[in-house]
């Protein structure tokens, strides 16, 4: 093994694929790869795929596939860890035969039992001086009594940890295998990693990493710099759950978030420019992006937030850009209208108003279906509204009159509507709402007269006319 190297600096993304790829680890991600950017440094990208009862090939393809996504492709790997048992079988037999492990038999009851009464319940070293054989038994590594060990944190300065309290802690279970302790220092060490850069629930096991690092490299061999990631939280200052909060990055992707702005939000989860901006490219994060610039209080993960971040990024696009983008939702198999039915020159013609009203391209369909449709969803709510205006009926059929000759041109449509709406003393918005919802099936959505002007005069009026006998009836 051989030290890293800061000058060319070398980092790693090492997630475990025990389910979807979580909004953290791809802010980690992230981080790693700005890094490695900005600095002309490698970023290698490692599977700890050691826990055969949790992980599945398919959450590794989950892995592959968002990180492609983001456009945070791999300079190295991915390396698998079930792959290199032999280089950690090395390192247990080093640590073996200098005394740095020693063997355990003692089970969780017993160590409890032993130690009920401390104030600091845990492992007491019990097996120290046993001299117990490896075969079918734990390896503990044999803390110093004495002293502290100190993590030199980028972010978060020196945190000094007494290890007097650190136990004696497991690194090889009594099958055998190897934990996460252990492997991840073995490979950070073999890959010449120079730079760990990852979130902070890391935090405590890292003097225990440091004190494996040292007896495995030796006295004076200089480890990994390290900075430790603040943790991302709800709106209720909670560590963001799987259970309860939207994390899987694989879903927003599938809502129609953009890669950019979802690399652009994600940066800002611990992280600003010195220039306070809040839209910035690939190119302007690799130039600005700091690691010591890095808060360490939690990072609100504000989905309304990055919402707006991804609005912003979809009225920048080119209206070309913007229906290519699209199309997953216009033409997949999702959509609420029949294939045949979609044209996409109607399409390319609504798309600059519906790119003003979007949020997310998911959005996309429920704004432009009535014009795909030979009859509208009718939303319950609109309809209800409808029922329950007094004016409605004469609108209705001031609008199959009014329409039935006129130029049909979204202005005209427009100027007959005002006049219709000045006629039964009304403001236009407060008139067309009874029209839109027979023409569209909701209350919002693009701009009614350019909607109607695309659908054409028949479909319009048999809509009205419909709604006219619905309101009759």
């Amino acid at each position: 093994m051989t030290g890293p190297d800061a000058s060319r600096p070398r980092v790693r993304f090492a997630p475990s694929p025990t389910g979807y790829f979580h909004v953290g680890s791809a802010r980690t991600a992230l981080f790693n790869w700005l890094f490695a950017r900005q600095h002309g440094g490698t970023f290698v990208l490692r599977i700890e795929d050691t826990d055969v009862e949790r992980n599945r090939p398919e959450w590794v393809d989950g892995i592959l596939s968002a990180m492609a996504w983001l456009g945070m492709t791999p300079d190295e790997g991915p390396y698998h860890q079930s792959e290199r048992t032999h280089h950690y079988r090395t390192a247990i037999d080093l640590l073996w035969a200098q005394g740095a492990l020693y063997a355990c038999d003692c089970s969780r009851e017993a160590i409890e039992e032993r130690t009920k009464a401390e104030a600091t319940p845990g492992y007491d070293g019990h097996c120290r001086d046993r001299g117990l054989g490896r075969e079918g038994n734990a390896l503990r590594f044999r803390v110093p009594d004495e002293g502290e060990t100190v993590v030199h944190d980028v972010i978060r300065g020196d945190v000094a940890f007494p290890n007097a309290a650190i136990e004696d802690f497991v690194a090889v279970r009594a099958n055998g295998n190897p934990l996460f302790l252990l492997v991840n220092v073995v490979d950070d060490a073999e890959m010449r990693i120079s730079h760990v850069i990852r979130g902070e629930d890391l935090l405590p096991s890292t003097p225990k990493q440091l004190l494996l690092y040292a007896a495995l490299e030796g006295p004076g061999a200089p480890p990994p710099v390290f900075a430790h990631l603040p943790m991302l939280v709800n709106e209720q200052r909670r560590k963001l759950s799987k259970r309860k909060d939207p994390v899987a990055v694989e879903s927003y992707r599938d809502e129609g978030y953009l890669a950019a702005a979802m690399v652009n939000y994600l940066a800002l989860l611990g992280w600003s420019p010195p220039d306070g901006r809040e839209i910035l490219g690939v190119a302007d994060l690799v130039d600005q992006f700091r690691l010591e610039d890095v808060n360490h209080a939690p990072a609100f993960f504000d989905i309304a937030k990055l919402r707006f971040v991804n609005g912003e990024y979809i009225r920048a696009l080119e209206v070309d850009d913007f229906v290519d983008a699209c199309v997953p939702w216009t033409t997949g198999p999702a959509t609420p209208w029949p294939p045949d039915r979609f044209d996409e020159s109607v399409f390319r013609a609504i798309a600059p108003l519906v790119q003003e009203r979007v949020g997310v391209l998911g959005e996309v369909p429920a704004m432009v279906d009535f014009l795909f449709m030979e009859h509208p969803e009718i939303d319950g709510g609109a309809w209800a509204a409808v029922e329950g205006d007094e004016g409605a009926t004469a609108i209705l059929q001031g609008a199959l009159d009014t329409y039935a000759d006129l130029e049909w041109s979204a202005a005209a449509l427009h100027e007959a509507t005002a006049a219709l709406a000045e006629r039964v003393g009304r403001k236009l918005g407060k008139a067309q709402a009874p029209i839109r919802v027979a023409v569209t099936g909701r209350r919002v959505g693009p701009p009614l007269f350019e909607s109607m002007e695309l659908l054409g005069r028949e479909a319009v009026l048999g809509r009205i006319r419909e709604a006219r006998s619905r309101l009759g009836s």
